[in-house]
């Protein structure tokens, strides 16, 4: 489910043990989809995790001899559904920056796969609504789509309206963390778990750091925190 190998198999790591049955076992029926032969010899690549070679271990599936070679493609993709994605090739936004009523109609009738296959491959304007969809699997999907970009990232740390799992798998990919805006947006959610944001705390400006321990929005262990911060760098 994820254009990446990488990618889809820490995200399937995730998944597969989700507290929601629906989730779990889609995510689980996509890694058992997975040609034995091609995770066993990407398992035997250097670059593999000992984290995901244990796992599979454990699920007896061990590195090849010959690993695969470094090809950044995902180890198993949804099927090309051409009229899901027919009139998709723009990616902005409309000019008031609203999604259009034709786009949200078009993803109300979509099945699971349809909203995952359109989650990945769709636009700007339809991963905006994705990312935001009850189905978690669904929304995860929007993070694994190669068009992602690192201000789409910032503007979905932003949200309270996107589940927590959709904000932790942000906090812990360090390619994005690496944006100040995304690590500042992800510390200012108060949907952000309270053990993430205070990860975030030391890396925030003085600045910043006064306006989140006056914020209102954010929990109170995390305002407090913040003033304390402030007064002991004094």
């Amino acid at each position: 489910m994820a254009p990446r190998a990488h990618e889809q198999i820490a995200l399937l790591m995730i998944l597969v043990d989700d507290a929601d049955p629906d989730i779990a076992s889609s995510a689980d029926a996509t890694m058992n989809a997975i040609p034995r032969s091609a995770l066993e010899a990407f398992l035997g690549r250097s670059d593999a995790s000992s984290e995901m070679r244990e796992y599979f271990g454990a699920r007896g599936i061990q590195p090849a001899s010959v690993p695969a070679g470094a090809v950044d493609k995902p180890l198993v993709d949804l099927t090309d559904d051409d009229a899901l994605l027919a009139g998709g090739g723009d990616d902005e936004m409309p000019a008031d920056g609203q999604p259009r009523a034709s786009t949200l109609q078009k993803i109300a009738g979509l099945g699971v796969a349809q909203r995952m296959s359109l989650a990945m491959k769709g636009t700007k304007e339809e991963r905006a609504i994705l990312i935001r969809d009850p189905n978690k699997i669904v929304a995860v999907a929007v993070l694994s789509s190669p068009k992602l970009s690192e201000t789409e990232v910032e503007s979905f740390a932003r949200m309270a309206n996107v589940s927590e799992e959709i904000l932790r798998i942000i906090a812990v990919t360090r390619a994005w963390v690496k944006n100040y805006a995304v690590v500042l947006a992800l510390a200012k959610n108060p949907k952000t778990p309270v053990a993430l944001s205070m990860n975030m705390l030391p890396r925030l400006t003085d600045r910043d750091l006064r306006q989140l321990s006056t914020d209102r929005n954010v929990p109170d262990v995390l305002r407090v925190t913040a003033r304390k911060k402030i007064v002991f760098e004094r």
